[in-house]
């Protein structure tokens, strides 16, 4: 059933030919390797177990991640946080390598590396959760049937979700005038990150749902934002203190009717600037 054939110095190409089962080829550097290789598959179809690898064997991390993006990341709501998680794998040395070919050892030496570069136990759980997607929907929607899941076999840092810090002292003078001063800086930033600083405090919204808000669901009348979409898939709505509705005052409308206009990868990126400039840590937005 198999036929093996020398296609150069170092190349040799086996050919699986099984009634009932489509044509199996697969090129190896050895002889040894691609009689491994034809054993393997026969005994699978003479079991009646086989499942072909052509498409895991041939479709790297990097190219099921960027197809992820585009048909499942790009449909769900927290999409940009999801795209910051897959340019960390993408630009990990792993993506390269062909799905078949990542083992569960592979994916522990990423994870302890992530933790001796002081990644938080959340941040590395949540990379490790939409890889694992990944794994699981090029299983079951993009015909790689014989593709397992490596990371079931990795054990994930413990997660400590308590959120008690506080400001205390003079730290939110701190944080405020280091906000004048980055928006001051020779970037030419926004004139002042200050308020949106305030209002992350005041109300404790999540990222998302500030980077998301729009002044048509403001009521300054009742004191109340109305969040039409949050992570729970519920809409609620936010009592505001005095100060928080101060924060607003003067804020320039923008054409697209968002209240702040940034990013939630923005406001992550300056609050953690903002925070290291005021001396400030172990303090994050939600």
């Amino acid at each position: 059933m198999a036929t093996i054939r020398k296609r150069g110095d170092r190349q040799w190409e086996v050919r699986v030919r099984k009634r009932g089962y489509p044509i199996q080829s697969k090129t190896f550097e050895t002889k040894a390797r691609a009689e491994g290789w034809a054993r393997e598959i026969e005994s699978e179809m003479d079991r009646g177990v086989f499942l072909s690898r052509a498409e895991a064997e041939n479709t790297t991390l990097r190219e099921a991640l960027q197809r992820y993006e585009s048909e499942v990341t790009a449909r769900k709501r927290g999409r940009e946080s999801e795209r910051c998680a897959l340019k960390a794998w993408r630009r990990h040395v792993i993506a390269s390598r062909v799905l078949f070919r990542i083992r569960g050892q592979d994916l522990a030496l990423i994870r302890d590396e992530w933790v001796k570069r002081g990644f938080k136990a959340g941040t590395i759980v949540r990379r490790f959760a939409i890889l694992s997607h990944v794994f699981t929907v090029a299983r079951r929607e993009w015909g790689m049937e014989s593709l397992g899941n490596p990371i079931r076999d990795v054990r994930m840092p413990r997660v400590d979700n308590a959120r008690d810090r506080r400001l205390q002292g003079d730290e939110l003078a701190r944080l405020l005038a280091a906000a004048k001063t980055y928006a001051a800086g020779p970037a030419q930033r926004v004139s002042d990150i200050g308020p949106p600083i305030t209002w992350a405090i005041e109300t404790a919204m999540r990222r998302s749902e500030i980077a998301a808000m729009r002044w048509e669901h403001l009521d300054r009348d009742a004191g109340v934002l109305f969040i039409p979409i949050t992570k729970s898939g519920k809409s609620r709505r936010i009592p505001l203190s005095s100060r928080a509705l101060a924060a607003l005052d003067g804020r320039p409308r923008r054409s697209d009717n968002l209240v702040w206009g940034s990013s939630v990868s923005g406001i992550t990126a300056v609050f953690r600037k903002v925070c290291a400039a005021a001396g400030v840590k172990w303090f994050a937005v939600p």
